[in-house]
């Protein structure tokens, strides 16, 4: 798979050589997200959430009565 994806990253680097300024940047912002989901043991560039020290919050409290 990380083949796969790399290649992908390829491709849109050589198309963003030929494209307009506009187009380029996106290709290139493209390419390198490919690029991280290519790499093993990749979170595909998203950091993983900190996990949570305490319970959440109650944010409603009663008897639950209306």
């Amino acid at each position: 798979m990380e083949e796969f994806y790399s290649g992908f990253a390829q491709r849109a680097r050589d198309l963003a050589e030929k494209a307009d300024p506009f187009t380029r940047r996106r290709l290139l912002d493209l390419a390198q997200r490919y690029e991280l989901k290519s790499r093993p043991g990749s979170t595909y560039g998203r950091p993983s959430p900190p996990a949570r020290a305490t319970p959440p919050t109650v944010l409603f409290s009663g008897s639950g009565e209306a």
